[in-house]
């Protein structure tokens, strides 16, 4: 009888696939989904909203408890990592990163959760996050459904973070929207946290969990000159770990965006001696405070 060892046709860093079409991730996510809350020690609420039933998708609002109606506050849309294929943006580890930017920033953060591989193969990933995004800046003009984006989102001040696949997924939003655009919003900066980028030994993993791609020069993992210069927006902050597999694409991404001819700003930390998302472990590790505190810092600036 035959092993299912021999049966394995690709052997990838998150996942297997068997001579069947079948697929068994390596680290499926085991954590817990929290419930959304009201926490008196942040300062900070969150709940949950559909953006759409079909496909499913669903976001964690957070907001200020302090916020108030005379006090417009600047927006982040999020997405989590985890290859494409794991996490969840309702886990402790996202919940409580998403709640300290929202604490530390003084922001409203919409944090997305966007559909997995292998039930939802990539472009789902981007399709999900860009509905997020529609769905939230569709409150443009006050007299959206939901009243805490009606109430407290300033328009002109909107920013997209990621890190590792959620830094490629925020890569790619802000290339739609600089060709796309979004009438009546300001996208003013992306920021990216150790992001996958093609260069890698992970390619032919993305390149299996997005079954109509366009090889290894498919612009949404490896992009071009001319996809970098349609950047929609003002500034761009990269964050790189030394000791991470994605340190050189990430540091060439910096160089090549700097060459594109896109007309914003983009600043790169290097995490030296760290590996690849270490911050997510422990919040008040000193470096991870750093990571944090910079990345406030670019929220809050003028």
């Amino acid at each position: 009888m035959a092993t299912r060892d021999a049966e394995i046709i690709h052997d990838f860093r998150f996942f297997r696939v068997y001579k069947d079409g079948s697929v068994v991730l390596s680290n499926p996510t085991t954590d817990k989904r929290i419930p959304p809350s009201d926490d008196p020690n942040s300062g900070v609420r969150s709940k949950d909203i559909v953006i759409s039933s079909e496909p499913a998708v669903s976001a964690r609002v957070f907001v200020p408890r302090s916020a108030n109606l005379t006090q417009k506050l600047p927006l982040l849309l999020y997405m989590h990592g985890g290859g494409f294929c794991m996490q969840s943006a309702f886990t402790p580890r996202y919940h409580n990163y998403v709640e300290t930017l929202v604490a530390e920033a003084n922001i409203i953060a919409v944090s997305v959760e966007y559909g997995l591989f292998p039930d939802r193969p990539i472009p789902a990933c981007y399709e999900d996050s860009w509905a997020a995004l529609k769905y939230v800046v569709s409150h443009v003009n006050g007299d959206g459904p939901e009243p805490w984006f009606n109430d407290h989102v300033d328009f002109g001040r909107v920013f997209i973070g990621g890190d590792s696949a959620g830094g490629n997924i925020a890569h790619n939003l802000a290339v739609r929207v600089g060709t796309d655009g979004l009438p009546e919003v300001k996208l003013v900066g992306v920021i990216m946290v150790h992001p996958f980028l093609g260069g890698t030994e992970d390619d032919q993993m993305w390149l299996c969990m997005c079954p109509e791609n366009g090889g290894l020069d498919d612009p949404r993992m490896r992009p071009g000159k001319e996809h970098l210069a349609r950047l929609g927006c003002e500034r761009v902050l990269m964050f790189v770990a030394e000791k991470d597999h994605l340190f050189l694409v990430g540091k060439r991404y910096y160089e090549e965006l700097k060459k594109s001819g896109w007309g914003g700003n983009v600043e790169i930390v290097e995490n030296l001696g760290e590996g690849h998302c270490f911050h997510l472990r422990d919040l008040k590790y000193e470096k991870a405070v750093d990571l944090i505190r910079k990345y406030v810092s670019f929220l809050k600036q003028e």
